[in-house]
């Protein structure tokens, strides 16, 4: 009985793993770039500089093409995460340009990192709505507090693929309560809105 063949195959195997164990820590310790791209274009897409937020959903864009190579097989699930975050980022701006969000084949993102992006999507909408309830502007947050709706209809059937799609369900149900939230102040700044005014038709 010899041994050569095991010999062979066990020293092609460490040279793969090599390998892959490189990219692997290569794709943690840069995808981490495009994570705080995105979180920071979120942020400025709030606060009105979409220009910036746009530059930044670029570079972060340049940024995944570069990833993919590397991310080959079993290690495209270290992209889930930074996709993840950067279809937030895309869903956000095109709400708030008034514009159709990209559909994942668009944005060159996989599956679950569609979903979860726009699950997560949802909460960034709550803000939104609070935001424009701030100043005054219900209509526009009304606007808001439908897409969110509509975003959740659409996404809850996926609560069954949960074991697929890590998270799915427990994003859900967080968005129920964020919705129901959003609901509560929304008709209860409506319902002030139509008093005022009622107000002031009975003081003309």
């Amino acid at each position: 009985m010899s041994l050569k063949n095991v010999k062979s195959s066990l020293g092609s195997i460490s040279k793969s793993l090599s390998v892959l164990q490189d990219s692997r820590e290569y794709l943690i310790k840069n995808t981490r770039e495009v994570t705080i791209l995105c979180s920071h274009a979120i942020i400025n897409i709030h606060k009105g500089d979409r220009k910036i937020a746009k530059a930044k959903i670029q570079r972060a864009r340049n940024l995944l093409k570069s990833f993919k190579k590397k991310a080959t097989g079993e290690l495209q699930r270290y992209l889930v995460t930074p996709e993840q975050e950067f279809v937030e980022a895309n869903a956000l701006l095109a709400i708030v340009e008034k514009k159709n969000i990209p559909d994942h084949k668009t944005i060159s993102v996989s599956n679950e990192s569609y979903v979860l992006g726009l699950l997560d999507c949802i909460g960034e909408l709550k803000r939104l709505i609070f935001d424009n309830i701030r100043v005054g502007k219900s209509k526009e947050a009304a606007s808001f507090f439908e897409i969110m709706e509509n975003l959740y209809l659409y996404l809850y059937p996926f609560a069954i693929h949960d074991k697929i799609l890590k998270e799915a369900r427990r994003k859900l149900d967080v968005n129920r309560i964020l919705i129901e939230d959003a609901r509560a102040v929304l008709t209860e700044e409506i319902r002030r809105d139509h008093l005022i005014n009622t107000i002031k038709k009975l003081q003309k």
